[in-house]
This record gives C-alpha cells, sequence and structure tokens, in this order.
C-alpha cells in the first residue's frame, strides 16, 4: 500500500528513488562535494554521507547564493539527489534545482518527516505537485 501526498511543485519534473530523510537544513555551499555527492558539513546529521541518486528530504537549505550553483552542478556532474522535498523551498534551492532540472515538491499537506523514513521507495511527480511514498517493508 502505498500514500500520496498533495504538495506545491516548485522544479517539474518526475524522479523516484530511495529516500534519505535529513531534519537539518543543508547547506550546499561548502557543505556537499560536488565530484561525489558526499556531505561534507563537519557535525552534520548527514556528515559522510552520499545524496547521490537519493530523493532528499529536508526542511530547507541555508547558507549564501552560491548554493544555487552547488545544485546545479550536482545535476551536472550527476552526483546529487534525483529529487528534491523540502518543509519550504528558498529561492537558493529552487534556482539550483531549476537550473540542473532537479525534481523539487514543497509544502506537503502533511509533514514529510512524520511519513518518509530512510530508505523508503519515493514517486515524486513534480508537474502536478503528487508525492507517493511506498513504506521499505513493502518494497
Amino acid at each position: 500500500m502505498s500514500i500520496k501526498i498533495k504538495g506545491r511543485p516548485i522544479s517539474k519534473g518526475y524522479a523516484e528513488g530511495t529516500a534519505l530523510v535529513c531534519r537539518e537544513p543543508i547547506g550546499f555551499n561548502f557543505g556537499v562535494n560536488v565530484h561525489n555527492g558526499i556531505i561534507t558539513e563537519y557535525n552534520h546529521e548527514l556528515q559522510n554521507k552520499s545524496i547521490k541518486d537519493k530523493i532528499l528530504i529536508f526542511p530547507h537549505g541555508k547558507g549564501s547564493t552560491g548554493g544555487s550553483y552547488v545544485v546545479y552542478q550536482l545535476a551536472r556532474y550527476k552526483t546529487g539527489p534525483r529529487a528534491i522535498i523540502n518543509l519550504n523551498t528558498e529561492v537558493i534551492i529552487a534556482i539550483g534545482a531549476i537550473m540542473g532540472g532537479i525534481p523539487v515538491v514543497d509544502n506537503l499537506e502533511v509533514n514529510p518527516f512524520d511519513v518518509i523514513s530512510d530508505g523508503d521507495y519515493v514517486k515524486v511527480d513534480a508537474v502536478n505537485g503528487i508525492v507517493e511514498v511506498i513504506k521499505r517493508n513493502e518494497v
């Protein structure tokens, strides 16, 4: 059984894959290695973890406007997430995702942290603003 959640599409597209859930904001500028997709920010919840090919769920970005270019570079080098789900997407993440073609949905009708866990299979339809969650024990 899957859960379908309506949200607001930010960067159009479709992607699916395994969820990586992070309750901390992510600072892409100086916090993520664009060559391998590893989070490098010291003491971050995802430090030393890869965001490559994941459906990345986090509240919002943080840091300077250079983060937009890092998000774009992650897409260009194919080391970034397949899609992003935010509580609220700020302009830094939105611009980088749009430039890089990374689907983004935010403002889901339920808190994604309440229904999505690491390892769940997630389908993101960022054209219609639909997120479908298949719990990992049902995949």
